[in-house]
């Protein structure tokens, strides 16, 4: 079974630059796990993903229908208040994640999962694309028995078509919030190197598999 097609374009955008989800130093540490909203979160639900460098993946949900916001941090690890440049390193343990504020109304935990497995390289272990270690991991956490059954459930379809699923399954503990310069990183900076090689050919390519989990207005 062919391994999914986005691995080709970011192996190809890895051997002709030497891209990864890395940025210079800068001011702002990760020291906390509470986060002021800017929204109303009345009837909102939250989910948590990790697959690869997070500003890909947040780019990834905020496409969704029904998401109203989603956050970069640390989740999935042992050490308290993970900064990012310990989070490179792989010795905390935590993966690059995402925490996604949705509208159950419009958007089921189970279509999230149907985003997560539909936007990474399943088979991939300890990494996504050009981004390797510990830290760039796959998992799908939950919350609940029920969200665990429909995670696996759908593990257990991709390998009845004969894919190796490299993803972790793991119940949700915390997540610490990445610092503010990591947050709509895609957005704000559409001229990185990585954005314009890695994170867009990525997004652009769940766009066309994935039409109707969309937001019918591109925002």
């Amino acid at each position: 079974m062919k391994r999914y097609t986005f691995l080709f374009t970011l192996s190809i955008a890895a051997g002709f630059f030497s891209f990864s989800c890395q940025t210079s130093s800068a001011t702002g540490a990760s020291n906390s796990n509470e986060i002021k909203h800017d929204f109303d979160t009345t009837g909102l639900e939250k989910a948590h993903f990790a697959s690869g460098c997070f500003w890909c993946v947040e780019a990834i949900y905020e496409s969704v229908q029904g998401v109203k916001e989603v956050y970069n941090g640390y989740s999935g690890g042992h050490t308290r208040f993970p900064t990012y440049e310990d989070s490179n390193t792989g010795a905390t343990g935590h993966a690059e994640a995402v925490q996604v504020w949705y509208d159950p109304n419009e958007v089921s935990f189970k279509e999230l999962v149907e985003v997560y497995f539909g936007s990474q390289d399943v088979e991939q272990v300890n990494g996504q694309g050009p981004d390797w270690g510990s830290q760039y991991r796959s998992i799908a956490f939950y919350n609940n028995a029920d969200e665990k059954i429909i995670i696996e459930e759908k593990i257990a379809e991709l390998e009845a078509k004969g894919l190796k699923v490299a993803s972790e399954v793991m119940a949700f503990e915390i997540f610490w919030m990445g610092e503010d310069y990591h947050q709509n990183y895609e957005r704000l900076h559409p001229n990185h190197s990585y954005i314009k090689a890695v994170s867009i050919p990525r997004l652009n390519q769940f766009k066309r598999k994935h039409p109707h989990l969309l937001k019918k207005d591109g925002h």
